[in-house]
């Protein structure tokens, strides 16, 4: 006996579009970077588990360690991105205007910013934030992010 599945138009997803320059910028958690990076939300895709952010590093901040659960791609608008310890110590040094890609499970002990600089990136999937001997903290997808996002338009409505 053959069930044929009904069939529902699905939904396609809305059009977007930020003005960068119109928004405020968030603290990004102090668990998970150092110096005062802050970061603006511009799109969340659950149906791809993906989210898109641009961050401002100050001369001297930092990400903490993290894993790429999923591939990820950026671009460095302005600045420098020491990744893995920079060039000098065999990762990558990124300078603006430069592109990068970083691969499904990729590791990160550090990426610093010796300058100011800032960098857009799409992630796919969560980046998980780790301790030094590798146990996460908090997985950052796209869900945590818009929650996180959300949380601070709120604080600043209420403020």
């Amino acid at each position: 006996m053959q069930v044929q599945a009904e069939r529902t138009t699905k939904k396609q997803a809305a059009e977007e579009y930020v003005q960068i320059d119109d928004a405020a910028w968030a603290p990004f958690p102090e668990a998970f970077s150092e110096g005062r990076i802050t970061w603006r939300l511009l799109h969340v895709s659950p149906e791809m588990g993906s989210w898109t952010a641009i961050f401002a590093c100050p001369a001297g901040s930092s990400f903490n360690p993290h894993i790429h659960t999923g591939p990820g791609e950026y671009l460095l608008t302005k600045g420098r991105m020491d990744v893995r310890g920079g060039r000098e110590q065999g990762g990558d040094t990124a300078v603006a205007p430069g592109y990068g890609f970083e691969s499904s499970g990729a590791y990160h002990d550090k990426t610093c910013f010796p300058v100011p600089s800032e960098f857009y990136m799409t992630f796919l999937g969560p980046l998980a934030f780790v301790r030094p001997d590798g146990s996460v903290i908090a997985n950052v997808g796209w869900a945590e992010a818009q929650g996180a996002w959300d949380a601070f338009v709120s604080s600043r409505k209420a403020a």
